[in-house]
């Protein structure tokens, strides 16, 4: 009878384990297959969509006037690098796109420059000019100028490059003078060939006067009754425009030459040593005399102007065409061969 129940009681206990341990393992928590389902992601919630305000029947703001200027000059990229006399034989874009942007100056954009409005009176602006320089400085005012502002380190600097003389550059001369009596203005590249150009651009565009000069280095003084209230409205490019197309620099024959005399002082040109080898970027101050000098005793010169760049060739052989003055007659592996012309040429013939 004990045996009975005993054997009951051990049947009934191994049952509860059976069932215990099938209920664990079956269970969610414990129930870990391989290559299990991943589970659903969870979808996210709609954003609901905001109905759109029809504004069709509000008024539209007007647009903003556009800006007005009583310069009295026309406006250009470059002021110092540009000749209005050449008038340019085509444009790479169209004449409407001006850099000013649509609608933003009372002037229209011609391709080239923006006209100044006939009734400007350059009389007028150069009494204001004189009114606002005041009485000439002394000698110590100008020596303690110069000693503030001529210096490397000075903060108030402008690099001018071989963009030359740029229409923005003088709204940064303004917003210097603002703080600063004078402004230290470091020339490079290309422009750097005619000071004297430089100098009169920065003076009759900005109002200053240049008080300090050596060799590339400049300081214009802004004036003794300079009033940053009432300084002229300069209206920004928003952007640079394309240059024009102008006629070829180049001829194939050579004015005054045939077509065997002008190749015969290109190969002459290629095989002399160079007079000048010139860096980018760098100070060519005495350029125009030493090609000068040279052309005494030479016909044809040559110019090193590796590095540079084909383009500031082009435009070193323009600058000097009109200085020296002189003929271009090859721009080659950044070499320039300049010829000194056919008057230059009589000349010589005469004195003998």
């Amino acid at each position: 009878m004990l045996s009975t129940r005993r054997s009951i009681a051990l049947t009934k206990e191994a049952n509860d384990l059976f069932f215990s341990l099938r209920a664990r393992f079956l269970s969610t928590d414990y129930y870990d297959p391989p290559f299990s389902p991943l589970p659903k992601p969870t979808k996210p919630k709609k954003k609901t969509k905001k109905p759109q305000q029809d504004h069709s029947s509000e008024p539209v703001n007007n647009p903003p006037a556009p800006a007005t200027s009583d310069l009295p000059f026309d406006f250009r990229y470059s002021y110092s690098e540009t000749n209005p006399a050449i008038e340019p034989i085509g444009f790479r874009e169209p004449k409407r796109f001006s850099p000013f942007g649509p609608g933003r100056l009372d002037r229209n954009w011609t391709g080239t420059c923006a006209p100044a409005s006939q009734e400007s009176d350059q009389s007028q602006w150069a009494e204001e000019r004189d009114k606002i320089l005041g009485e000439a400085l002394t000698e110590e005012e100008v020596n303690e100028l110069v000693e503030r502002y001529r210096h490397s380190d000075c903060s108030r600097q402008i690099n001018l490059g071989k963009g030359g003389v740029t229409h923005n550059m003088i709204d940064d001369i303004h917003n210097h003078w603002k703080k600063a009596e004078a402004v230290r203005i470091k020339c490079l590249g290309v422009p750097t060939l005619d000071m004297d150009n430089i100098c009169h651009h920065l003076q009759e565009k900005s109002g200053g006067k240049i008080v300090y000069r050596h060799i590339n280095i400049l300081v214009l003084y802004r004036g003794r009754n300079y009033d940053q209230k009432n300084r002229p409205s300069i209206p920004l490019m928003l952007w640079k425009p394309y240059p024009p197309i102008y006629p070829r620099l180049v001829k194939n024959v050579a004015d005054g030459l045939t077509f065997e005399e002008t190749k015969e002082m290109r190969n002459r040109g290629l095989n002399t040593p160079a007079l000048m080898k010139l860096t980018r970027n760098g100070v060519y101050v005495n350029v125009v005399g030493r090609v000068r000098e040279e052309f005494e005793t030479e016909e044809v010169v040559r110019l090193d102007c590796t590095h540079v760049g084909m383009s500031d060739c082009k435009r070193i052989g323009v600058k000097l065409k009109g200085l020296v003055p002189c003929v271009p007659i090859l721009f080659k592996d950044e070499q320039i061969i300049l010829w000194r012309g056919k008057m230059n040429r009589d000349e010589e013939f005469a004195t003998l």
